[in-house]
Formats: structure tokens, sequence, C-alpha cells
């Protein structure tokens, strides 16, 4: 399954979708792929590289998030 995550368009919502721990067990053994967009995660404190390190491919736009889920 892909699993697409775009970042939160909602005014003050630092909420992210996932988090580095929820990807790494969804993409452990390549059950899953999770494709996160750039950003998703910055008012969270969550940076893109912490997705990666944790298996997400990250995506520059909710465009291509949605196109590849």
């Amino acid at each position: 399954m892909r699993i697409g995550i775009p970042a939160e368009i909602r005014p003050g919502e630092a909420r992210v979708a996932v988090t580095p721990e929820t990807v790494k067990k969804l993409t452990t053994g390549h059950v899953h792929s999770v494709r996160v967009q750039s950003g998703a995660g910055v008012r969270a404190s969550i940076p893109d590289q912490a997705f990666e390190t944790a298996g997400a491919t990250i995506a520059p736009t909710a465009a291509e998030v949605y196109n590849d889920a």
C-alpha cells in the first residue's frame, strides 16, 4: 500500500498525520511505502530528515503526495 501524508493546511494546526516512529513501523519489511510532503512536520518540530531516516520518501508538493498515494 502507498500511503501519502500531506502537510496540514488548517491555520495554527501543529499536528502531522504520522511520526517517524509510525513511518518506521509501516515501512519495516517494505510492507507499505510512505510519502510525506516536504515540511509536513515542521510545526510539530519533526524535520523531513527524520521521516526519511525512518523510511519515508519526501515529496515537494501535496499534489505529488496525492498523485502517488
